[in-house]
């Protein structure tokens, strides 16, 4: 529970100074009164389903203001605000932006148009999933931008390898 607390603090304080809205997802219950401030970010209850299930309802939920939308995991703890902003500015030129994760994921997607085709039947959760995803993006004809492969946080020893401790 440490470490989870640990990443979510991470990615609250390398998107607090992007100049986008953000938009929070919780998996219960939208909690009142925590560190992520109303004034700092939109708060929504997370759809049910499948990890492509809530996703695609992200970006539509996105989507209905906002004409790029990217979406970041809380579990990479290499993740920078930098990287975050460079994603958005790609947008301006291409298509879609991709985080790939080093474990065959992603860690961030953007897109300038809402494309549900990326979140369905997808084997989520196994190493094919960033290249299905590039795959799909390159037979939609579109273009794409990769940010640098970046590790995922999904256990106590991956925790351990970048130096931490809980």
């Amino acid at each position: 529970m440490e470490i989870y607390r640990a990443l979510l603090t991470h990615t609250r304080t390398l998107t607090l100074p992007l100049d986008a809205t953000r938009l929070l997802f919780y998996s219960q219950r939208i909690a009142e009164g925590d560190e992520w401030l109303p004034t700092d970010f939109e708060k929504h209850r997370q759809a049910e389903g499948d990890l492509g299930d809530r996703m695609e309802a992200a970006f539509q939920e996105g989507f209905k203001s906002h004409d790029r939308v990217i979406i970041i995991g809380s579990d990479c703890i290499s993740l920078t605000t930098e990287m975050v902003a460079e994603g958005f500015s790609r947008l301006a030129e291409h298509d879609f932006v991709l985080g790939p994760a080093l474990d065959g994921g992603y860690y961030l997607l953007g897109m300038n148009t809402f494309s549900p085709i990326l979140f369905r039947d997808m084997p989520w959760s196994t190493e094919t999933v960033a290249q299905i995803t590039r795959q799909r993006i390159s037979d939609m004809g579109k273009t794409l931008f990769e940010l640098p492969p970046l590790s995922d946080i999904d256990y106590e020893e991956d925790w351990e390898r970048y130096g931490k401790k809980i």
